[in-house]
This record gives C-alpha cells, structure tokens and sequence, in this order.
C-alpha cells in the first residue's frame, strides 16, 4: 500500500481527511501516542487500540542505541518486534540531538554525540538517520534536521535553517537511493515507507517561509513544521504555524512536532495542521497530573483525598469507569504501577477523544463553534500547581 493523503472536509483553514500509509489508514487530525522505545509508557497495545490509536511515534535515536537498528531488521522490522500492526512514523533523532547540548556537536556533515546510555561516540549524518528508520521499517520517516533552542538570533536562525535544508536534500537523496535497492548494506524493512521533510526557521516568519518553500522544492511525500514547542510564548507558536502552512501544499499532511497541549492541538487544526504528537498526556500522568473538560488537576492533592467522583465526569474512559479521584490519590501517593497506567489512559483518551471531536466538528462545519466552547471549558478551573 503506497502513501497517499485526501482531504474529505475543510472549515476555514482546519482539514479533516484519510492518509493511507503501508500499514493501514489514519483519520486525520491525529494524535500520535509517543512511544518512544517502541512502547508507550505504562500502557499495552490492547490498552491503545481500545482508546482508538491509530498511529504511533517510536523514537530512532533510542532504537538506534537500544537495542540497535539492525537488531530489529534482522526481527523483521519495527511493527513485527514490538507486535503493533498500524502505522508508526519514527523521528529523525534531531530532538535528541538538540537535548544533549552537553554530549554533542553539529557540523555540516551531521550531529556527533556521546551516548547517554554508555558515553559512546556517535555521529548522526542525514543519510544515517535515513539509514537507520529504513532498516526500523517505520511507515513514515523524518529527514534529520537541526532544532535550535528558544530564543536565537536571526542570523544564527538562518544558518541553521538552511544546513537543515541541505541536509534534507541529502537525506532524500539516500531515501531514494534506499527506495531503488541502490544501498546494498542496508536492510529496507518497508518497501511502502514514506519520508516527511521539516521546515524550520525559528520564530521568524521570513525564514520559516523561505524553509517551507526550499524543502517542499526538494519533494517529500509531506512536510512536518520542527523547532517549535522549545520555549517560544504561546502566541508566538501560533503565529509561526499559522505563517507556515500557507506554503505548504495543500494536498499534503502537516505534521506539528512536539506539540502540545490540549489547547494547542486545537488552535494547530484551526491553523491547517494534520498531525501532532507529544509526551504531555503521558509524562505528566506519570507525574499525577491529569487532563479533563474542566481543566488539568493534580491527582496529588489532599482535596481528592475523600473525592469518589471519577477524573472527569464527562469521560467513558476505563479509568473514569472503574476508579474514583480519591482511589486515584491513594495509588500515586503509594506509588504503586497502576497509577501511572490508569492515568495514561485517562489522559490518553482525552487526546485521542479531542481528535475525533475535532474530526467531527469539521465534518459538520462546527468546529469553530467546538473551539470556542472547548476554550471556555477549559477556562472555568484554573490550572492546579
């Protein structure tokens, strides 16, 4: 099955539509559960596929170290390893680059870094990491690219901005190559991958238009908007995606990297964006808190010590079924397993549950009346500390 996309329903600038890849269909707007070892944190395939994932995100800088790409080729490629049978699309490693500023440096050739794991040298080129996610056989791959911290200046911005767009052209270059059985000492796990090119830039729209016209000039199968969500304001991660993906192609999925919050997701679609993912829901159930209608609580709190009403009143999700606040309370504060699985998919289903609201809204021509209430839900508690 080859990589196609179609959008089926417009409203203003949000999109609903189906992207076909070589492991099956997502509806888009998705949310991708970040399962970063080629398992999301806490939960088990049968836990995702009953919250309605459709798509996963696996993370090659991990894979890579842990247990080694050719390790995995040798099991047969990602999805018969880990035992997930839908789509999974597998980062470049460029954000974890970007993390180890202390283990690592970028040149023109690509990032070299020392392994987190073991202090290990390693060097990360355009083509490696096209390398490694062919032999991953992920359904969808990212071109490495260079994410630079919050703030940067302009011209270090452009810089950077254009060596990703040179590095993009050599990782097409070697996708291709790899495509057409040219490479003979890698393993290609998924003839049907498709290979996403990112656009950066920083907070500058000049320079996030020049990326987004260069890089969709290269040809990718579709375009992921990269080096946001890295300590920007709000507003000004709205802007930036908002001036973006006008120049990106219509008829091609736009892939938000690393972002965000409810919130976010939802002002994304209203901006033309088609896929997102991020550790927010997942993470921050490990850490107690939970995502409902009403605004985030922590779980952690003495108020809930005597509360038997579920997270959300308003959810269908197994947790919100079987376990009221206070039960949820007592297994953080006991640190038992189970609260971080329950929380999981509580918030989990939250964003899975968002995405098909949205998806519905738009298929209706409602989704701007959804965005408003959504915000004003939202906005009736306060955040918890």
């Amino acid at each position: 099955m080859s990589f196609d996309f179609r959008v089926t329903h417009t409203e203003e600038r949000a999109r609903r539509g189906v992207m076909t890849t070589a492991h099956g269909v997502v509806e888009t707007p998705a949310f991708m559960p970040v399962g970063t070892q080629g398992a999301v944190k806490g939960v088990t395939h049968r836990d995702l596929e009953s919250l309605g994932a459709e798509i996963l995100l696996s993370n090659t800088y991990h894979l890579y170290l842990r247990p080694g790409d050719d390790l995995i080729a040798r099991r047969g490629g990602l999805h018969r390893f880990i035992g997930w049978n839908k789509p999974i699309l597998t980062d470049s490693g460029g954000y974890q680059v970007f993390s180890l500023s202390a283990r690592r440096t970028v040149d023109e050739k690509g990032a070299h870094f020392r392994s987190h794991l073991d202090g290990s040298s390693h060097s990360l080129t355009p083509e490696k990491a096209a390398d490694i996610q062919a032999q991953l056989g992920s359904d969808i791959t990212m071109v490495l690219d260079e994410c630079l911290a919050h703030p940067a200046a302009a011209d270090v911005a452009h810089l950077s901005m254009t060596r990703t767009l040179r590095w993009a052209r050599r990782a097409r270059d070697r996708f291709l190559a790899l495509r057409d059985g040219i490479v003979s000492d890698v393993v290609v796990s998924n003839p049907g991958q498709a290979q996403f090119g990112i656009v950066q830039g920083s907070v500058f729209p000049e320079l996030r238009e020049e990326s987004a016209r260069h890089t969709v000039d290269i040809g990718f199968e579709a375009y992921a908007i990269g080096g946001l969500s890295v300590g920007e304001p709000t507003d000004v991660m709205y802007d930036v995606v908002s001036k973006t993906t006008p120049f990106l192609p219509a008829d091609r999925p736009r892939y938000l990297m690393g972002a965000g919050t409810p919130e976010d997701l939802v002002e994304a679609v209203a901006r033309g964006v088609d896929l997102f993912d991020c550790v927010l829901p997942t993470r921050n159930a490990r850490n107690g808190q939970l995502f409902t209608s009403a605004g985030r609580i922590n779980i952690k709190n003495a108020r809930y010590a005597e509360d038997d009403r579920p997270a959300d009143p308003t959810c269908a999700c197994y947790t919100c079924r079987t376990a009221s606040r206070a039960y949820l309370r007592h297994l953080f504060l006991a640190g038992e397993i189970n609260a971080g699985t329950l929380n999981t998919l509580h918030n989990l289903n939250f964003y899975l549950d968002t995405l098909r609201r949205i998806r519905e809204a738009i298929a209706f021509r409602r989704f701007e009346s959804f965005r408003l209430a959504f915000h004003e839900s939202l906005s009736r508690q306060p955040l918890e500390s």
